[in-house]
């Protein structure tokens, strides 16, 4: 299986580069337009370096890892679409112009025109967001089901700047999507390396007739404590995920239990974000092989987006957002 590699930044480097390697069906290829950058991985790595697109797509790959900074991930996908081609794996979040802490309504809809163009180009798409890999929300994910916990009533959420899209989707993965959105941003700005500079943003919406919720997003956050909160309350249980695949906890209601599930000290966060990065592409690679839908497809990237431009309208107009008509989705699947 060809598999293509457009931008060789620290995080192709550090996760998708081992992660597809790991796979003894797979050949890769780089791409890149620091060729310096490219060449250095190609050495280090063992494998080739392509000069150009044509070149690139000469090699016939089954899937492009699209794995370019946010702020250039909508120039870099319209430079691919002319080649058509088949698979399109894009990191997260989808499209942000100016970073992941300052995302804009322009950026849902160039995400938007993005998907449109992909499809009208034969190019299925799907989205990274590991963060649903981490075990523990795949326990949570198993928990909803088998402890029967029921409908979700409402959501309480904390997040670092540099998980926050990620905290959205899961979001949207664990209690659905919201249809109307709230939001109020502080004055004060916090830095981060990794994440840039953003103003706090409080947000409450509703999901449906009967979830609320609640999300904080900042800068603030010691970086050596976790970097996210999530509590989802379901109608007969509680599910608190915190940090990068750490500890979460189980509230059964119905069973009269409090479980605490605590990861094996023996492994850092890091070696667990790092592991989530091995499952996603994993999953990924299997449905290419079966030729059945991603995982997590591109929708779930405009829909995090979507989330995002609401809450910034709702901040510039102060008022409410009603998502689905302020920023529609629905010509896009």
């Amino acid at each position: 299986m060809e598999i293509a590699i457009v931008g060789t930044g620290k995080v192709a480097e550090r996760n998708y580069i081992p992660s597809l390697l790991r796979h003894d069906d797979v050949s890769l290829t780089l791409y890149s337009r620091t060729r310096e950058r490219a060449d250095a991985l190609g050495e280090r790595f063992g494998v080739p370096v392509a000069s150009s697109l044509d070149e690139l797509f000469g090699r016939d790959p089954e899937a492009v890892f699209v794995l370019t900074g946010e702020q250039q991930r909508r120039e870099a996908v319209g430079a691919l679409l002319p080649f058509r081609p088949r698979r399109l794996f894009l990191e997260k979040p989808l499209v942000a112009r100016d970073g992941q802490a300052s995302v804009t309504e322009q950026d849902f809809w160039d995400g938007k025109s993005l998907l449109e163009e992909a499809a009208a180009a034969g190019a299925e798409l799907a989205m990274v967001f590991n963060y649903r890999f981490f075990d523990q929300t795949q326990r949570a994910l198993r928990f909803i089901g088998d402890r029967d916990l029921g409908s979700p009533s409402s959501v309480v959420g904390l997040s670092h700047y540099a998980t926050w899209s990620h905290c959205i989707d899961l979001i949207l993965l664990l209690a659905g999507r919201p249809t109307r959105i709230s939001a109020q941003q502080g004055t004060v700005v916090h830095s981060h390396p990794s994440s840039g500079s953003a103003a706090d943003i409080a947000a409450s919406f509703a999901i449906g007739e009967i979830t609320t919720g609640t999300l904080l997003g900042t800068n603030a956050l010691g970086w050596n404590f976790p970097l996210f909160e999530l509590i989802v309350v379901y109608e007969r249980g509680r599910i608190h995920l915190r940090g990068l695949d750490q500890e979460m906890e189980l509230l059964d209601y119905a069973g009269d239990v409090h479980e605490v599930i605590t990861p094996s000290r023996q492994t850092s966060r890091w070696d667990k974000y790092d592991a989530s990065f091995h499952k996603s592409v994993s999953a990924y690679l299997e449905t290419v092989r079966s030729a059945t839908p991603p995982p997590v497809p591109g929708i779930a990237g405009l829909l995090e987006l979507q989330f995002e431009a609401s809450l910034k309208r709702s901040i510039a107009e102060q008022r409410p957002v009603v998502s689905d008509e302020e920023f529609p989705t629905d010509s896009v699947r």
